[in-house]
């Protein structure tokens, strides 16, 4: 069977899909800007100026609010696998773990990278992947540490809410408390509460180191799978809730437990979605703050092809901002 070719005018922007633990990543490979060369941070500044890759890729009829996007880009360090920006419906990221997994084995199943250890240069800092299997990866993610400890916000229609501001490549704050049962039926409850709870923290000024912005909401509670320590919900910037464990997140989390003496180094700790997908995450001291987290899952290719762009199309860009 012959494969579909449109023939008509129009700009092609190159994908494979992937998920991991059930969170989808989109992998740009081709057809966006000239990002030119520098840093990957530098490289995001410009790639802000050409957001029409961003709202195109992710957003309706292209996309949708759960997928998280990925441009490579080149390394400044030749000796680095690659660079990659990672993107939301909201914005950009300075770091995804589950992201960078997906990235991982979209490019072994593409033939770039071989099984065993590669560096990722992301905006934020480098990271180290070792791709144990074609789907099976662990990430050295980038320093963890928590900075704020027991901070009690208001929430409006929750009362008062209690966690920890923690850094694990986004801002998070951190409840231990779940305003009810993480399963799947209560998603849209908790991702009510999410919002409440960010809404507080807006409201009373609390933010992360450097005034961050704590834009990731993380609930957790004890998890009745045999083997798992916790299972988590994590509402994301843009309203999306976390499919995955989220990697960012169970790095937080292990800055957290290492601060409170509950984890030592290298000893694993096993944490659960809302969905049931698992990570494993272990960590060893850094030597400057907090804790280098390591983080293990699994992803999936699920799919390639293009995203077209015809220049009549009113919603070329997505719709969104």
């Amino acid at each position: 069977m012959s494969q579909l070719r449109v023939h008509t005018a129009c700009e092609r922007i190159a994908f494979v899909d992937s998920h991991t633990a059930g969170e989808p990543t989109r992998l740009i490979l081709s057809g966006g800007p000239d990002l030119g060369g520098g840093s990957v941070g530098e490289q995001l500044d410009r790639l802000r100026g050409h957001d029409w890759l961003r709202r195109c890729a992710i957003h309706e009829p292209r996309g949708h609010e759960a997928i998280v996007g990925a441009v490579l880009c080149e390394p400044l360090d030749p000796e680095d696998a690659c660079g990659v920006i990672f993107f939301n419906n909201t914005g950009y990221l300075g770091m995804c773990g589950h992201g960078t997994i997906g990235v991982a084995v979209t490019l072994h199943a593409l033939g770039r990278i071989g099984l065993g250890r590669h560096r990722f240069e992301t905006p934020v800092g480098r990271v180290e992947v070792d791709l144990l299997t074609p789907h099976r990866v662990a990430i050295d993610n980038v320093a963890s540490e928590r900075v704020k400890r027991g901070v009690s916000v208001e929430v409006e229609g929750i009362g008062r809410v209690t966690g920890d501001v923690a850094w694990g490549g986004n801002w998070f704050f951190l409840a231990d408390q779940a305003p009810c049962a993480i399963v799947p039926a209560n998603i849209g409850h908790l991702l009510d509460a999410g919002e409440r709870v960010r809404a507080a923290l807006v409201r009373e000024g609390i933010t992360g180191r450097d005034a961050g912005e704590i834009d990731h909401i993380e609930f957790f509670q004890k998890s009745d799978t045999p083997g798992v320590d916790a299972r988590n919900f994590v509402l994301c910037p843009g309203g999306a809730f976390d499919r995955s464990p989220c990697g960012t997140g169970t790095s937080a989390k292990l800055a957290c437990l290492a601060a409170d003496g509950k984890l030592a180094p290298g000893e694993t700790w096993v944490q659960e979605s809302v969905l049931g997908g698992v990570f494993e995450g272990r960590y060893r001291i850094s030597d400057e703050r907090g804790v280098m987290p390591t983080i293990t899952g699994e992803a999936f290719v699920t799919a390639e092809g293009d995203l077209l762009r015809q220049p009549e199309d009113p919603f070329a860009e997505g719709m969104g901002r």
